[in-house]
C-alpha cells in the first residue's frame, strides 16, 4: 500500500497561486494513478481532476480547468496541483488520493488511499 501527505495549502489573495504537493511513500508511485479532491465543511468531498500513473493524462473538473494543473515526479514519489487565479470558492480543504492501477488512465472514483488533507483559503 502507499501512505500519501499533502502540503503546501495555505492563505492566499484571490487572484493568486499556490503548489500543492503529495509526497508518497510505502510503494511504487509509478503504479498508482493519482487524484486530488476537496471538501468544505457541511458539504460532500469534491473531484477536482486527476492524472495517469504515466502522467501522460489529466482531467479536471469544468470549475478548475483552465486554472489548476496536475502533475507527477515519479522519481519524486511526489504528485502536484498547481492552482492560479484562485477564487474564494476554492477555499477547502484538498486532498490527494492513489489507486493501484496498470492501465492509463485518469479516474474520477474508486481510489483506494487518500492522505489527511491541507487547508486551502482563498480570501477576498
Amino acid at each position: 500500500q502507499v501512505q500519501l501527505v499533502e502540503s503546501g495549502g495555505g492563505l492566499v489573495q484571490a487572484g493568486g497561486s499556490l503548489r500543492l504537493s503529495c509526497a508518497a511513500s510505502g510503494h511504487t508511485f509509478s503504479s498508482y494513478a493519482m487524484g486530488w479532491f476537496r471538501q468544505v465543511p457541511g458539504k460532500e468531498r469534491e473531484f477536482v481532476g486527476a492524472i495517469s500513473w504515466s502522467g501522460g493524462n489529466t482531467y479536471y473538473e469544468e470549475s478548475v480547468r483552465g486554472r489548476f494543473t496536475i502533475s507527477r515526479d515519479n522519481a519524486k514519489n511526489t504528485g502536484y496541483l498547481q492552482m492560479n487565479s484562485l477564487k474564494p470558492e476554492d477555499t477547502a480543504v484538498y486532498y490527494c488520493a492513489a489507486k493501484w492501477t496498470k492501465v492509463e488512465v485518469t479516474l474520477r472514483h474508486g481510489y483506494d488511499y487518500w492522505g489527511q488533507g491541507t487547508q486551502v483559503t482563498v480570501s477576498s
